[in-house]
């Protein structure tokens, strides 16, 4: 048998039992993917992170789904370059490579906060909203978009976004896409929830990814450049989104607390 080393790692949080958990699986190079999907599921969390160390500052990273492998996963590229910082020696930054965004960079901050810089994927108005996503949601939206990931359903109220209720086998037939759902908040300038029973589960707690696109489309609709985010999950997750349109770029910051940390034998 095989000895892996396995953190598990809540992120968007400071505090455990908050935010999303996320795995992470360093390896000294790749295993099959069929072995990584295994794993995945056994862990079943959002997503699991599996890294392969490029140079000191630079590390291959793939993220799997409980069901599937993900394009793009922004909590758990937060959760790895936690254990980078923190338990594996790595300082200040990394820089991840992927099949599927190109490059991700990961800062750490004095104050130990993670500032990731992702590729912006701003969403677009759709003329033809597709039935299942409207009878898949108990309250009609006042606008939907679409991104490479997902269905963005705007509402002009933060109570909605709470209160909405969602039928998971109406919007599976959406695959691949998912749904978020964001309106302005009180407290943050947006909310949102993260609908995903085609590609992961029925509601992920935080998803840094989806930010790419929401930052951008709240950033115009506000013109303004930093906005403060909270996905309003049972978990509930805050971020710090900053969007820069000439490099078309968001960074998104959070923080993170060590769960778990031990082996995984196979």
């Amino acid at each position: 048998m095989t000895q892996l080393p396995i953190f598990v790692v809540d992120a968007f949080t400071n505090t455990q039992f908050k935010g999303n958990s996320a795995a992470v699986v360093p390896l000294e190079a790749w295993i099959s993917d069929e072995l990584m999907q295994r794993i995945a599921a056994e862990n079943n969390l959002s997503e699991t992170a599996f890294l392969v160390k490029n140079t000191p500052n630079s590390y291959q990273i793939r993220w799997f789904s409980p069901l599937t492998e993900i394009a793009f996963c922004g909590h758990a590229t937060l959760a790895s370059a936690f254990v980078l910082f923190n338990h594996l020696g790595v300082s200040e930054r990394v820089e991840f490579t992927t099949q599927t965004v190109g490059s991700l960079t990961v800062t750490q901050t004095a104050e130990s906060k993670l500032v990731m810089n992702f590729p912006m994927q701003m969403p677009e108005p759709i003329s033809n909203v597709p039935s299942t996503l409207l009878t898949g949601l108990s309250i009609t939206p006042s606008q939907v978009l679409k991104n490479r990931q997902a269905y963005f359903v705007i509402y002009d109220n933060e109570v909605d976004v709470h209160q909405v209720a969602y039928d998971a086998a109406q919007l599976k037939q959406l695959a691949p896409l998912d749904v978020v759902v964001s309106a302005p908040g009180s407290e943050h300038d947006f909310v949102s929830r993260y609908f995903w029973p085609a590609n992961g589960g029925e509601e992920d707690p935080v998803t840094g990814s989806i930010h790419t696109g929401l930052a951008p489309f709240w950033s115009k609709r506000f013109d303004k450049q930093v906005l403060k985010a909270y996905q309003a999950s049972k978990r509930g997750g805050d971020l710090v989104c900053e969007v820069d349109f000439s490099t078309e770029r968001v960074t998104i910051t959070g923080e993170a607390v060590l769960y778990l940390q031990g082996h995984i034998w196979v």
